[in-house]
């Protein structure tokens, strides 16, 4: 397998060089860093509801909607990225999501370990600390015949930047997610005190993923990658892309934001409701009428395998009774074989009926 360790490049081609390699029929480990900082959220996200794009706007920060679920988080030059891409036929593709974390961030939780820190990896898809303290962004994707693992080593954070670039209601609120963040996200610098040499870093990192991969061969990527990376420039920075989620919700105006539960007319009401899952949280906006579903939008930082199949979800709820809501879900994982780890049919139901 190719391994590409490409230093710090621009920001969009920190994303967009994962996004390009499937398109072309390539796998291969990515490591690189972002030469400027950005906003990046999770593909199911609605960017209107998680993102202060005023403040990323008048503070110049690029925000991006990348192919994989999660949340959203801030990212810039102090963390290294690696990015890799297999076809579904690799051996190491052919398990389940759970597997497929496990197998593969372990070379992850490895390096912090030889770095200094007792680090291991946690289900679904964290690494954390002997204290418990997340130290890692992770996340994977279906792109075409291929799956991505994404993810980060965290050598330094920077907190405030993190809580402003979020939407949140008060100052207040935004003090505890401060608070918890402060408690809860660690890093290279805060457990050790200084940040080993970055070519320490990924010589532990390369040797641990050989270990699992098996050899690695160092490569300049092609120049059909750079131009790929172009092509997609233009999908993946419109505002059609970046507003995926959220203004599917404002062509309807009876399911704008509103409060948490809206009479329309007698037997019709709009209901926002959320359910925070071991997989991530979920946001759901319901049209109910009669006792049925008859329109829903969700979105949230969970994954969801395959990502484009939540639509359909969607629209195979429409018509639904409020009590069938969790059977009907049963059935399309079953049908289209959906994966959402840490995400269940009975959490969706929970979401969208409290």
């Amino acid at each position: 397998m190719k391994l590409y360790n490409l230093g710090h490049v621009p920001w969009l081609q920190s994303q967009l060089i994962y996004h390009a390699l499937p398109r072309l029929g390539m796998e291969g480990l990515i490591l690189l860093a972002p030469a400027e900082p950005y906003v990046c959220i999770g593909y199911h996200q609605d960017v209107t509801q998680d993102v202060d794009l005023d403040y990323c706007q008048t503070h110049g920060i690029p925000v991006f909607r990348r192919e994989v679920g999660g949340g959203a988080v801030y990212l810039d030059g102090n963390q290294l990225f690696y990015q890799l891409v297999l076809h579904k036929d690799h051996p190491l593709a052919l398990s389940d999501k759970g597997a497929f974390y496990r197998t593969l961030l372990e070379p992850v939780a490895e390096t912090y370990r030889q770095i200094g820190i007792a680090a291991h990896y946690k289900p679904v898809n964290d690494i954390i600390t002997a204290e418990g303290r997340k130290i890692a962004g992770t996340g994977a994707a279906e792109i075409g015949d291929y799956l991505i693992l994404v993810g980060n080593i965290i050598m330094d954070f920077d907190y405030d930047t993190m809580v402003r670039v979020l939407k949140v209601p008060d100052e207040k609120y935004r003090d505890k997610i401060y608070k918890s963040l402060r408690e809860n996200l660690s890093t290279i610098k805060r457990e050790l005190g200084v940040v080993p040499p970055l070519e320490e870093i990924e010589a532990a990192l390369i040797a641990n993923y050989e270990a699992v991969l098996g050899p690695l061969e160092r490569a300049e990527l092609p120049p059909a990658v750079y131009d790929k990376v172009e092509e997609l420039k233009r999908t993946h920075t419109s505002d059609e892309w970046l507003y995926k989620r959220g203004k599917r919700g404002e062509a309807r105006p009876e399911l704008k934001r509103r409060e948490q539960q809206t009479k329309i007319a007698t037997g019709v009401e709009v209901v926002q409701r959320m359910w925070k899952a071991p997989g991530g949280l979920i946001r759901a906006i319901v049209e109910i009428k009669e006792g049925r579903i008859a329109d829903v939008a969700l979105s949230g930082d969970f994954f969801f395998y395959p990502a484009d199949k939540l639509e359909a979800l969607e629209a195979a709820l429409a018509g639904v009774e409020l009590n069938a809501v969790e059977s009907a879900i049963a059935e399309f994982y079953r049908r289209e074989g959906i994966e959402s780890p840490g995400v269940t049919p009975a959490d969706f139901a929970k979401a969208l009926t409290g």
